[in-house]
């Protein structure tokens, strides 16, 4: 076991995930409490194992026939994923038991997603990043589609299967060719083999060509126009704890791959995938921006808001530069945080057989629950990038860095976009605080759910006011990545 060492938290994880499916499978209804209980404490002690493995060794450690990393930033990406797994489960366990879907199935697709998660985080050559990602999406396919008996939630799940499909199909395609130019998939030596070729690139038509499918590829698991035609129907077909895991965790993982994939493997090249990424990412936060402007449907809004954010991260990432890896990164578990409470709210606004659609369903929603409400206001005030709010820190910072490489008129237009798209976070807000209720129910959860609820939220302000410390955890685990690079 001693080659499979640097893989022990996913190997433990593994081994969990199967002793929840045993559980599922023998105990059956009685299992409720036991699957929930295991499933958390599984992740949790993953995460104090990928803790203990991967942080504070200022080395980089790699195995599996150099096929696998341990580093800082794989240890930060784990166990934020982790975490918010462990979010994910608490905030869904509502739902589940509200639209009566609870079963076993759910926590080990959960699971399994979270593993393919984990290996996209570690991984160091582009079989393994792909078989990761695949291992996620397969698990996100199922999982979207749980509620057979619902038409929507099977409608969403075939269009993403479909494009999911067509998307990878695209990312091989491009790999591909990238090895039948390098002659290898392996992240140092792609380092090494673009190293050499970076001046006769603008020639080398296969390699812009394979650079142009992988970018495509990988803007389509983050929802980036024009790849986007999907997120919006998935988002509102799938049931709402799904969209909530589809939504934020899986971002991380797809930072993760690009990070792997485009900084670190084809880092000297960057001038040619930069451009690339400022063009879809400006467009991204452009159309999302306006075409959340007009939705009536509160999924689709947060669809089209999603789009927008990843814009963000893309331009962050375009940049090449430390400042900018270190800014896309923060901007991700920033995100990530902030539509999880988004949607977890909405999770509270649901009834048994019953789930919130409309703007509408939030109207009044400080009469009927003013705790709920403040909350919901500040992760609305921090997508919308309000001060005092880490929304407000992570543009920022995405801003600064196009400030530093001279893309001034790019910055611009993130900040006229971000002006124009508080517009609908606004919307929002006034019919939470201003417009009568619908209904005088009250709003009912555990207390777990309203515990972790008040975090996410209060993070938001607490984030705002004192950024520098996730800062400074972002900015040094890319700073070990690339201490050996130009950065």
């Amino acid at each position: 076991m001693t080659a499979f060492a640097i893989a022990t938290p996913e190997i433990f994880l593994l081994a969990a995930l199967c002793l929840v499916l045993l559980i599922g499978l023998f105990f059956q209804h009685e299992s409720q409490v036991v699957t929930y209980l295991t499933t958390l404490l599984a992740l949790l002690s993953t995460a104090l194992l990928t803790y203990g493995s991967s942080f504070g060794k200022r080395v980089r450690e790699v195995g599996l026939d150099r096929m696998y990393i341990l580093d800082d930033l794989s240890g930060l990406l784990k166990v934020s994923i982790l975490l918010l797994s462990c979010m994910y489960f608490v905030y869904a366990r509502k739902y589940l038991r509200d639209q009566a879907i609870w079963r076993s199935e759910f926590f080990v697709l959960s699971m399994t997603a979270t593993l393919g998660m984990m290996i996209i985080v570690s991984g160091y050559h582009i079989l393994v990043l792909y078989l990761g990602l695949e291992m996620l999406s397969l698990s996100l396919y199922a999982l979207i589609a749980m509620r057979r008996d619902h038409s929507h939630a099977v409608e969403a799940a075939m269009k993403y299967f479909i494009l999911g499909a067509l998307a990878s199909g695209l990312l091989l395609y491009g790999v591909s060719l990238l090895y039948g130019l390098s002659g290898t998939l392996a992240i140092d030596q792609l380092a090494i083999y673009f190293s050499s070729e970076k001046d006769q690139l603008a020639t080398n038509l296969p390699a812009l060509l394979a650079l142009v499918f992988i970018v495509a590829g990988m803007s389509f698991k983050l929802g980036i126009v024009p790849f986007h035609f999907w997120l919006p129907d998935v988002y509102e077909g799938a049931p709402t704890a799904m969209t909530l895991f589809l939504s934020s965790i899986p971002k991380v993982a797809a930072l993760a791959l690009m990070i792997r994939f485009l900084a670190e493997g084809m880092g000297a090249i960057s001038e040619q995938w930069g451009q690339l990424l400022l063009m879809l990412g400006l467009l991204s936060v452009v159309f999302g921006n306006m075409a959340a402007i007009a939705q009536t449907k509160l999924k689709r809004m947060l669809a089209y808001s999603t789009i927008a954010h990843m814009g963000f991260i893309f331009v962050g990432m375009m940049t090449a530069t430390h400042t900018g890896y270190s800014a896309a990164l923060f901007y991700t578990l920033v995100y990530a945080l902030m539509t999880m409470g988004a949607f977890a709210v909405l999770i509270m606004l649901g009834q048994q057989g019953a789930e919130p659609e409309d703007l509408e369903d939030l109207r009044g929603l400080h009469e009927r629950h003013p705790w709920v409400a403040f909350m919901m206001l500040l992760i609305l005030l921090s997508m919308l990038g309000f001060p005092l709010t880490v929304g407000f820190y992570a543009k920022l910072t995405i801003i600064q860095a196009l400030v530093d490489v001279r893309l001034v008129w790019a910055a611009v237009i993130l900040v006229v976009m971000s002006v124009i798209g508080a517009f609908y976070y606004l919307r929002l807000i006034k019919i939470m605080y201003f417009d009568k209720p619908l209904s005088q129910q009250p709003l009912q959860a555990g207390l777990d759910f309203h515990v972790l609820l008040s975090v996410n939220g209060l993070l938001m302000l607490a984030l705002g006011v004192f950024p520098s410390a996730l800062m400074a955890i972002c900015s040094s685990v890319l700073f070990e990545v690339f201490k050996t690079g130009n950065l």
